[in-house]
């Protein structure tokens, strides 16, 4: 008898597990930490209320971009499915298969 076994099961688990919590880790630490430490530095280099202004607004963008990220690409997914998986137009006459 020739038994089968799927040795890579178990990396493939942990490296799925590893990724989830590398990206919840930049998500949720590494981008709101370095785009305070962007708006301290430009503050602190400058020393103009003017480029600090821009630079928080700049912050603001990526922070709040990386934030909605996730909803905004699950939706344009979803839609591109739908619209590719019978929602959309018909690619081919169903008579001439």
């Amino acid at each position: 008898m020739h038994e089968t076994a799927t040795l890579a099961a178990g990396w493939i688990q942990t490296g799925t597990g590893l990724g989830n919590e590398i990206k919840d880790l930049i998500f949720n630490v590494a981008i709101p930490v370095l785009c305070g430490a962007f708006v301290v530095i430009v503050g602190i280099r400058t020393k103009a209320p003017g480029p600090t202004i821009m630079a928080v607004i700049f912050a603001a963008i990526v922070w709040g971009g990386s934030a909605s990220m996730d909803s905004t690409l699950k939706d344009k997914v979803t839609e591109d499915i739908q619209k590719y998986d019978g929602g959309g137009q018909q690619l081919w006459n169903q008579g001439d298969q």
